[in-house]
């Protein structure tokens, strides 16, 4: 188990100074400098670092292609930041630059990587992959600490599992490692990125955006909070600022009328009406009144084939049954059904992960044959999820569920 206040340490690897890998490529390549989006992703790290409360320290590793500009080195306390070299191709006069530029005083460095021939060009590094290291050079080499490639977990796991062999390494005292560039993008080619999710979540901060999704539409990025209507989203300022930084455009929420009105919204806002479907249900005999004959009828007709209906525990035995449900059928509604094929075990984790939420389940002679996962928010109960045995669809299963 991992201690709560062990300290995490990071090795960050300031190789290109933009979100862009292309701008990054030609700006390095023709030594271009701008300020528009310079090390925006190093700012981003640094301001999670610094807000988390979580004991930190981040080793920073620039070349002279990536010296830290007055707003980032101002985020760079001494307490939880250290300013290193990422050497290119000549050590001392690297060394001595970026002292001069950063008024630090520099005791570890790293070695750039070029393996492929279009970094070697990027980098004017015809010749060799590596720049060789004097003999006395004054710095620590930082390569001979452990670490383990937080990007490239991102980029091979899930967040959930990447944030889980973070946990550990923490917990080994390895070192995570990790390039700005990868943020919140993909590497195709090297594998990393991106790993701003685990990153978040092991800094413990950003807790507002944890929901939040973001989506690139011809020649916009549009968020928007996938729990929206579970819980009320405000677009306040420092949400609007987190946007920012993920390049966010336009940000869409719901307004849930039936629960809370938002007075006074700002005048810049704009606002379009849609479709919700609610039920407000005072009792049940009052629902069953008003239902309708159909739908009475197709109750009666599972009561008639013995299907009963029950609020059931959480345990291995529902998990088992869903488990069975999921994996009966390929196709649901001529469409791919996505549970298809997936695991006992995984279906276990997100059965006993889930909270605030009841189980339904229906029973044939002590076998669940379907069920719904009611879950329960702010004044409202939401249907997650109502899937039953297809093989059981003459038995009116569902329509047990909903009464």
């Amino acid at each position: 188990m991992v201690a709560e206040d062990a300290m995490i340490k990071f090795r960050i690897d300031v190789d290109y100074a933009y979100p862009s890998r292309l701008k990054s490529f030609l700006y390095t390549a023709l030594n271009i400098m701008t300020r528009k989006d310079y090390l925006r992703n190093a700012k981003i790290i640094a301001r999670m670092i610094n807000e988390s409360p979580k004991t930190v320290k981040a080793y920073w590793f620039f070349t002279l292609k990536t010296v830290p500009d007055k707003e980032l080195l101002n985020m760079l306390d001494r307490e939880r930041h250290e300013v290193a070299l990422h050497i290119v191709k000549y050590p001392h006069d690297e060394l001595k630059l970026l002292e001069k530029a950063t008024g630090r005083k520099l005791n570890y460095y790293t070695i750039h990587g070029t393996a492929r021939l279009l970094g070697r060009v990027i980098w004017k590094r015809w010749k060799t992959e590596a720049p060789e290291i004097p003999k006395k050079f004054p710095l620590e080499s930082f390569h001979k600490f452990p670490f383990v490639g937080l990007d490239w977990l991102c980029n091979t796991r899930n967040s959930a599992e990447a944030f889980q062999i973070a946990k550990k390494s923490i917990a080994e005292e390895k070192i995570l490692h990790i390039h700005p560039v990868w943020l919140f993008q993909r590497g195709k080619t090297n594998r990393r990125g991106p790993f701003y999710s685990t990153f978040r979540r092991l800094l413990n901060v950003d807790s507002e955006m944890e929901t939040v999704n973001v989506k690139k539409k011809l020649f916009f990025k549009i968020a928007n909070d996938t729990q929206e209507y579970v819980k009320d989203v405000v677009s306040l300022d420092d949400l609007i600022m987190k946007l920012a930084e993920r390049g966010a455009d336009i940000f869409t929420f719901i307004e849930r009328k039936w629960c809370n009105v938002i007075s006074h919204p700002p005048r810049l806002w704009s606002k379009t009406e849609d479709n919700i479907a609610l039920l407000q249900i005072a009792s049940y005999e009052d629902w069953w009144k008003n239902v309708g004959k159909k739908t009475r009828n197709m109750v009666r007709k599972a009561e008639k084939s013995n299907v009963k209906t029950e609020v059931v525990e959480t345990n291995k035995k529902l998990a088992e049954g869903i488990w069975k449900i999921y994996n009966e059928t390929p196709i649901r509604q001529e469409r791919a059904f996505p549970h298809y094929g997936i695991s006992l075990q995984t279906v276990t984790e997100l059965v006993f992960s889930h909270q605030n939420c009841t189980f339904i389940g229906s029973f044939l002679q002590n076998e669940l044959v379907g069920f719904i996962q009611l879950v329960h928010v702010d004044k409202t109960a939401i249907i997650s999820q109502i899937l039953s045995l297809q093989k059981h669809w003459d038995k009116a299963v569902n329509n047990a569920l909903i009464a």
